[in-house]
């Protein structure tokens, strides 16, 4: 069992959760009961454990929050399969798949409407939303010393690879560094969010964001399940031998804007993500369909495009590029190179190489 809430596993014991024990050096999958759907069909959240057989830190990594956001669930089942977690020291609960109503429905939100991210730390006698924030965070974020919550971008949106860290907090920012993300932004805490109810109760909690709701992102994939083997190197939860080195040092944003459109129409984009913009940089041009009146978005900071839309029919006040402002162009072109290295890196895992 652990000392007290979260915490180091200070003897080669057994890991409980949901009324089962997972004996040191095993894995088992454990489903916790949610609810009963209207039909009687139950609804569980699922949690693999990998429960290794020397001492050391509890780790969650979740994904699907929002429950189109899918590269996390992907991102999960490669990292479940890396050959370092076979000699792994602690503990890690692996979540996939948080909101099963919002993944079965290819919807961000529960049958409730309510988005899961904004109902932290939740209740056990609340509503659909504030039930399943409760089970997490008793079942999940009460056992763990740090987690990893994965997200993507909404659909018809998409993100570069990207840390999330709270402003002010150290080991968030040295943690960050180890993962090796290309950008890491300071984010203030959202009321209801996880990392807000995490860190309430002692829990930090890095955030990833990459890829699109919806849809596969080879690259979002690859770095994230680099990124979360360097975490656990650094935790000294596993040894350096098959984790990717990282590529680059990530640039530190202390701020980000969004670029909205000035009128409705149909979008040309010229920039996309990754690349750096400077005052002046011509983002996109929106056009009315018979091509009379044009109007141009330009940047008026100097950053790199962290994410962008994908439609190329918009409306007034939609949101179109979101870039990360950077204190000087060298932080944004040492970013650009962190993300070229990573993306024109050699495939993660070969089949023969995976559990």
């Amino acid at each position: 069992m652990n000392e007290g809430t979260g915490g180091v596993v200070k003897a080669r014991e057994g890991f409980e959760l949901g009324g089962e024990v997972i004996a040191p050096g095993t894995r088992r999958t454990v489903d916790l009961p949610v609810s009963i759907l209207s039909d009687h069909t139950p609804v569980t959240m699922s949690c693999h454990v990998v429960h290794g057989k020397r001492p050391g830190p509890v780790l969650f990594v979740s994904a699907a929050i929002h429950g189109d956001e899918v590269i996390g669930v992907e991102i999960v089942r490669r990292l479940l399969r890396a050959k370092p977690l076979s000699s792994m020291a602690g503990t890690l609960l692996a979540v996939p798949i948080v909101n099963a109503f919002g993944f079965i429905n290819h919807s961000r939100y529960l049958p409730d409407r309510r988005d899961l991210n904004r109902v932290f730390p939740g209740h056990a006698q609340g509503s659909l939303a504030a039930r399943l924030a409760h089970i997490f965070m008793t079942e999940i974020v009460a056992r763990a010393d740090l987690g990893i919550d994965l997200h993507s971008a909404a659909i018809r949106r998409v993100n570069l690879p990207q840390i999330r860290l709270t402003p002010g907090n150290a080991r968030l920012k040295e943690l960050g560094r180890a993962f090796g993300a290309p950008v890491m932004i300071e984010s203030k805490l959202r009321e209801g969010s996880l990392r807000m109810a995490a860190e309430a109760q002692g829990v930090d909690v890095l955030l990833y964001e990459a890829g699109e709701g919806l849809r596969f992102d080879e690259f979002a994939a690859r770095a994230g399940v680099s990124g979360i083997l360097r975490v656990m190197h650094h935790l000294e939860m596993i040894g350096g031998k098959g984790v990717p080195r990282r590529h680059g040092k990530p640039a530190l944003c202390r701020a980000s804007t969004w670029y909205r459109a000035p009128v409705g129409g149909l979008m040309r984009a010229y920039r996309g993500t990754g690349d750096i913009v400077e005052p002046g940089t011509v983002l996109c041009a929106i056009s009315d369909p018979f091509g009379e009146k044009e109007v141009e978005v330009t940047s008026d900071i100097t950053g790199i495009i962290v994410g962008r839309t994908n439609l190329p029919v918009v409306n007034e006040g939609d949101a179109l590029f979101h870039v990360a402002e950077t204190v000087r162009p060298d932080h944004a072109e040492a970013a650009v190179e962190a993300v070229e290295a990573a993306r024109e890196a050699a495939p993660l895992f070969d089949e023969d190489e995976i559990i």
